[in-house]
């Protein structure tokens, strides 16, 4: 995998925050750091999609049928014992 190399601007109260990171063990530097945080965000927005694509899908299912809890375990009942 090739890697770019990318300049960026902290405030020194983000700089002080990733060095804390980095001295408290959580991370080697602060490209690993930087990493992790772009992973985690990539991570975050697939699950918000994910959720997004559910709601449509219960959305355009139907119109929502009253749930009856008392025929459900019964049915679970006669299906799994």
């Amino acid at each position: 995998m090739s890697t770019v190399r990318k300049t960026i601007t902290l405030t020194d109260q983000q700089d002080n925050w990733i060095k804390a990171q980095i001295s408290a063990g959580h991370y080697t530097n602060d490209s690993e750091y930087i990493r992790d945080l772009i992973r985690r965000e990539q991570e975050r927005n697939a699950e918000i999609e994910a959720i997004r694509a559910a709601l449509i899908e219960g959305e355009v299912s139907g119109e929502p049928r009253r749930f009856d809890p008392a025929s459900f375990k019964q049915r679970m009942r006669a299906a799994h014992g």
